[in-house]
């Protein structure tokens, strides 16, 4: 059966949203709202919802919360992805699913065909366990070797931030944490507008931005990120 690409799809209604609260250096930057394609890789999605609300209790392998909170993006690779979701180790070398320590590939549907897709890292064909990256452009590469389970809908500037966060090789310089996490339900608010007059929580990054982000703090970042929507 074939579906069309997330980039052309619309958004389902009916799938799970789930959301992250992100901090760096200590600050909060802004919240992260997916959709999770529960439609097609039910899994995959659940897997990831689950560990988001953290209900599942502790992982047997890892010993570990079966949850992202307080798990940080431990690699960033500017023009391909930021990584995360390995809440035992926080190198990259750990983590677990919630149906043990991994699973299979659920399939390849969809395609790494734009920016702001969720998708499982893996250490090779059914090595799933809960590291997932986020695209921040085409990655075509990556199809047929990696399950897109989801969607970037609200923050993809927020994923922006973290995209060109100073690195150490691809090791972020400054802690990159998921402060918060959940899923939001019907009716849920998705989080919290600023007090700067554009009414968007969820503003697109300044593409042609000049702002050096090793040289600023993450406060004035939020403010300059926010105001040159009304420019």
């Amino acid at each position: 059966m074939s579906h069309p690409s997330p980039a052309e799809r619309p958004g389902n209604p009916h799938n799970p949203r789930a959301f992250f609260d992100v901090d760096i250096g200590g600050e909060r930057v802004g919240r992260i709202v997916f959709e999770l394609f529960a439609d097609i890789v039910p899994k995959t999605a659940e897997n990831f919802r689950a560990l988001c609300t953290g209900e599942k209790g502790t992982g047997p392998t890892t010993g570990k919360p079966l949850h992202y909170k307080g798990c940080p993006f431990h690699r960033i690779i500017k023009q391909f992805m930021v990584q995360g979701g390995d809440f035992s180790n926080q190198n990259g070398t750990g983590g677990e699913s919630i149906y043990g320590e991994k699973f299979e590939d659920e399939n390849f549907h969809y395609k790494h065909d734009k920016p702001g897709l969720l998708s499982m890292a893996n250490a090779g064909p059914g090595t799933n366990g809960s590291q997932f990256f986020i695209t921040t452009v085409p990655t075509s590469h990556l199809d047929g070797k990696h399950v897109v389970f989801g969607q970037v809908i609200k923050g993809m500037g927020v994923v922006k931030i973290l995209e060109n966060v100073e690195v150490n090789g691809e090791n972020p310089a400054k802690l990159c944490v998921i402060a918060e996490c959940g899923e939001l339900k019907e009716g849920d608010d998705w989080g919290i507008v600023p007090q700067d007059g554009s009414g968007d929580t969820y503003p697109d990054f300044p593409e042609d931005s000049d702002i050096d982000l090793k040289d600023v703090s993450i406060f004035l970042l939020r403010y300059l990120f926010y105001r040159m929507q009304d420019l």
